[in-house]
């Protein structure tokens, strides 16, 4: 019964401060609509931002390819011969890499494996 008793004794001469930090407690972190959350909202908003951001510069730089494409058609054979490595009959191409793998198929060990 003692105990009881300090305990209704505790809580009525603390009962504004205890309303108070559940209120904070609940407001700041346990509800759907806390502080908390607005805070991982906010941030995941700025993010999603800056990927427009990023994706509207691409778009912008894509764009301006193209219109350069359709405007001038020598633009066609440099990307042709830049980016697919397309070469005239009398012209040779050499790639150099720094990749350690081969993208050519002859250049690659065809023996599954086995010793030469």
């Amino acid at each position: 019964m003692e105990k009881a008793s300090f305990l209704y004794a505790l809580l009525s001469k603390y009962k504004y401060l205890i309303t108070t930090i559940i209120g904070i407690v609940v407001v700041g972190f346990a509800d759907s609509n806390s502080f908390y959350q607005r805070m991982v909202l906010y941030y995941e908003i700025l993010e999603l931002r800056t990927e427009i951001d990023y994706y509207n510069n691409v778009y912008k730089n894509n764009a301006a390819q193209l219109r350069d494409l359709e405007r001038d058609p020598r633009n066609i054979e440099r990307i042709a011969r830049e980016r697919y490595f397309m070469k005239a009959d009398d012209e040779d191409i050499y790639v150099l890499s720094s990749d350690p793998r081969s993208t050519l198929p002859e250049l690659k060990d065809n023996t599954n494996g086995k010793d030469k």
